[in-house]
């Protein structure tokens, strides 16, 4: 499949593994970005990343959650640092956590296990399994950019996590001991290091579409700078970001706004085709049902099953002529991939419109819309969510992949760059 945007892959990741970071502390070097690199899980299709984390420091892979409200690392198995500090009952750490529980452990005094420590819940967004965590804070350490070249690896001594148990592993990609929350709350990963090293409220996100290739996250502002140069930060098409006034996530309280992202979807066209839908489930209600959400844990877009008959009948009218194939589970609509031409943003198929809040396109070309299930064989990547979900659209992971997708909290809106022009100059590691 042809690559988009990150396939270009940010020039200096290639630096990044092959140099040792120097270091500088939060109070000595104040970053104006910093940066992780995001690998691809070829057997779960989640999104994984690495962070520094303890004294000494240790490499702590995690699985990134678009919407999950904090970083939570197993405890259990031999968590070991020197600079680990539990958040008491009371105290200010435990505030801007919103945590609204005190605890106390039996058994003998270790990381996520103390008495008098205000407590979350961290959870499994894979299984939909939560449980009780301890708060706490350790040092973190993370590599600076300036949006063209990797700088210092900086130090954020107190990083707010919850300390969760193993079994909560369970169904995480191999090697995988945590979730890193990137969602709307105080504690998730973009809020902190946006505090720590007082930069902009942003965050962009760049998922890679092969296990071979490398995507990136950036915290911060851009410049976002790929492959000749060339800014992905200019050209982003902007619509407002949604507050879904409830929250069903295990992590929160009553009355709690959600912390993952909506966007207003009010239309759908297929090459120029609008799709007939009923439009009020596009609509976020006051009991948090309908509209359309962002989702790096699921890994194809999502839709209501009204909503989902009326997306393929229509592209499959648009193509008619095309013969179909026997589908493939999850897919419902499959083609030979011979059938369509070759093109620098996948295959020459119609291209899919999200008309969102404030009239702009959101245009999935075949990269993003056509997913190799075998040899020859390509199905629509989009997946019937039944008739009744809580989420009208849950735009998926692959449907991201290789665009440049940033959230500006400060302005509560959320910009993707779809653009073609990098399509040819190919990448630095891996490929297709």
């Amino acid at each position: 499949m042809a690559s988009l945007i990150s396939h270009l892959l940010f020039f200096p990741l290639l630096l990044l593994l092959l140099t040792s970071p120097s270091t500088a502390s939060a109070a000595s070097f104040r970053p104006k970005a910093l940066l992780l690199q995001v690998s691809k899980d070829s057997s779960t299709h989640q999104y994984t990343t690495t962070l520094n984390q303890r004294t000494p420091l240790v490499p702590v892979p995690v699985t990134l959650d678009l919407g999950a409200q904090f970083l939570w690392v197993d405890c259990d198995r031999a968590y070991a640092s020197s600079t680990y500090r539990p958040a008491r009952c009371n105290s200010a750490q435990c505030s801007l956590a919103n945590s609204k529980s005190c605890g106390t452990c039996n058994a003998p005094a270790r990381p996520g296990c103390n008495n008098n420590t205000c407590g979350l819940f961290p959870e499994n967004p894979f299984t939909n399994t939560a449980t009780g965590g301890e708060l706490a804070s350790d040092v973190v350490q993370i590599r600076s950019t300036d949006g063209s070249n990797p700088g210092l690896s900086v130090t954020v001594p107190n990083f707010l996590f919850v300390c969760g148990p193993t079994f909560l592993l369970k169904g995480l990609a191999q090697g995988v001991q945590g979730i890193a929350g990137l969602g709307r709350t105080r504690i998730s990963l973009p809020a902190q290091f946006s505090a720590a090293f007082s930069f902009p409220r942003k965050f962009a996100i760049c998922l890679p579409s092969t296990p071979r290739g490398n995507g990136v996250v950036f915290f911060g502002d851009g410049p976002y700078k790929f492959l000749l140069n060339t800014d992905a930060s200019t050209g982003l098409t902007y619509t407002r970001l949604l507050i879904n006034p409830v929250s069903t996530a295990a992590t929160s309280f009553a009355g709690e706004p959600s912390a993952e992202y909506f966007i207003g979807v009010k239309s759908i066209k297929i090459r120029d085709t609008v799709v007939p839908l009923n439009t009020t489930l596009l609509t976020i209600d006051s009991n948090g049902n309908g509209g359309t959400k962002i989702s790096t844990v699921v890994p194809y877009t999502v839709l209501e099953t009204s909503i989902f008959k009326a997306l393929t009948e229509t592209f499959i009218n648009v193509i008619k002529d095309v013969p179909r194939v026997k589908a493939v589970a999850p897919f419902k609509v499959c083609y030979k991939a011979s059938s369509f031409p070759s093109t620098r943003v996948g295959l020459g198929v119609p291209q899919i419109d999200l008309v969102v809040d404030g009239g702009a396109l959101w245009t999935i070309f075949g990269a993003n819309s056509m997913v190799e299930v075998a040899d020859n064989v390509v199905c629509l990547g989009f997946v019937d969510g039944g008739a009744n979900p809580r989420t009208a659209i849950v735009i998926g992971g692959y449907q991201l992949e290789d665009n440049l997708v940033q959230f500006d909290l400060a302005r509560s809106r959320v910009g993707r760059n779809g653009d073609t022009l990098m399509k040819e100059e190919g990448w630095i590691i891996g490929g297709k």
